[in-house]
């Protein structure tokens, strides 16, 4: 696929930009932001750029920019994207000690990769072999929490959706990109690059039960417990499990972010927050219908009411094919066989790069160099050789195989790629029929109860 002389040649241009890739890594580290908060990753990024003589996109109101780089000859379009946001961990030694914000993810590392991805791309010779274009992508919002901070920027218009990758689809920002590539941090033991098949897409979830407040103990007859009609809510979804198949691989997590406001009250007002998770979007969606029908029927059996707000998460990720199969050859061809780890497992964890996707071929390797439990309190970055230039290299080997001969395997990827939704317009219906906004319970003058708890 490649000759050996370009590898070596590759291998070596991107090696050569270690310095940089090692310092940016160090720097967004010590500046930790959560997703469409990174304005300071944003801002050291983007001068980095503007330095190596690079014209950006930026996203404007949210994190976040693109650049082109043109080979001069015509062929595809290759989009590599990096991601910038960190998680939530206050427990983690190295976290911002104001807001417990760390890169327990690894996505520090992305960035600083694609960094020197694009330092490499200035060098002379390193496109000689392309035809094509390459866009280098910083994404915001990977990492899906802070949900009411995402809501509330929705109902200020600032977004639409809850992912970064998804937003800037929205906006157009990949609407003549071909091919996606993005690597993720892995904290796997074995040096190298992995790829999998695939993996979970979600919806998220609030779930806000509405009861009546009373004296817990002098008066608990005139309230109505919200607490209550929560736990047999989420008692009756429990119940459901065994109607989940295994072949969707459906997942519920809820967690109570609001019990109660005093132990001396009737709780009248008890927040609920969860995913639901599952191999397609038919499967997530065939299942929120039966947790909503359990939470709003458990609502009503103890006179409360619910209310159920369900937002688009990430769809599933399908790793194309043609590409997984192209990332196992280079990795081979160029570091050697102990440098490829394959799964042919399904993965239950969520990305936006599913909702990627189902639109594009696309693919999500793993470079391994972190250590510690991922999302946990002593992740880190212990081996930054294959997290940053074992990353690049392997990315800039990938394009140089995707966009050589003029696009040739490129152009095989592209024809043969077997996506959910070729059309992004299908895509985005599907998607927004999941939006939510609802109470679930109507208490008619009959006496009788209307249960309304889904998008018709």
């Amino acid at each position: 696929m490649l000759n050996q002389e370009r590898i070596a040649k590759l291998k070596d241009i991107v090696a050569g930009q270690r310095d940089l890739m090692f310092a940016a890594e160090r720097h967004i580290w010590k500046h930790p932001e959560t997703g469409y908060r990174e304005w300071e990753t944003h801002k050291y990024l983007a001068e980095k750029y503007k330095e190596l003589g690079y014209e950006l996109v930026e996203a404007g109101n949210i994190p976040g920019f693109y650049t082109d780089v043109d080979t001069g000859r015509p062929g595809p379009k290759l989009l590599i994207m990096g991601e910038l946001d960190s998680l939530i961990v206050a427990t983690h030694p190295e976290c911002d000690p104001e807001t417990g914000f760390v890169h327990a993810c690894g996505h520090h590392a992305q960035s600083a990769a694609l960094l020197g991805i694009a330092a490499a791309l200035k060098q002379p010779g390193a496109l000689d072999g392309m035809s094509g274009s390459i866009r280098l992508m910083a994404v915001p919002a990977e990492e899906l929490i802070e949900i009411g901070y995402r809501a509330s920027l929705r109902e200020k218009g600032i977004i639409k959706y809850f992912g970064g990758k998804v937003e800037f689809m929205y906006r157009g920002f990949m609407d003549d990109c071909d091919i996606a590539l993005l690597v993720h941090t892995s904290n796997s033991e074995k040096k190298g690059i992995g790829v999998s098949i695939g993996n979970n897409g979600c919806l998220t979830k609030n779930i806000d039960y509405e009861g009546v407040s009373s004296h817990a103990g002098g008066a608990p007859h005139l309230g109505v417990n919200a607490l209550y009609a929560a736990n047999l809510g989420l008692n009756a979804v429990n119940a459901l499990r065994e109607t989940f198949q295994e072949k969707d691989y459906i997942r519920f997590h809820p967690i109570v972010t609001r019990g109660g406001g005093a132990v001396n009250a009737i709780p009248n007002d008890v927040r609920v927050e969860s995913y639901v998770r599952g191999a397609s979007i038919e499967a997530i969606v065939s299942a929120n219908n039966r947790i909503n029908r359990a939470l709003a029927s458990s609502a009503a059996a103890m006179g409360a009411n619910v209310h159920l707000q369900d937002y688009p998460g990430y769809c599933p990720l399908y790793n194309d094919k043609n590409l997984y199969q192209i990332t196992v050859d280079v990795v081979k061809e160029a570091f050697g066989e102990d440098y490829i780890q394959e799964e042919t497992r399904w993965g239950t964890g969520c990305t936006d790069m599913g909702d990627v996707s189902c639109v594009m071929p696309t693919v999500q390797p793993m470079a391994s160099g972190a250590s510690g439990v991922g999302h946990g309190s002593d992740y880190c970055i212990s081996d930054p050789e294959n997290a940053l230039v074992v990353s690049a290299q392997y990315q800039v080997l990938m394009a140089e195989a995707l966009l050589a001969n003029d696009g040739a395997l490129a152009k095989k990827v592209i024809a043969e790629a077997e996506l959910v939704y070729p059309d992004k317009k299908d895509y985005f219906a599907a998607i927004d029929k999941i939006f939510l906004d609802k109470k679930a319970v109507t208490a008619n003058e009959d006496g009788t109860i209307t249960l309304d708890y889904q998008n018709l």
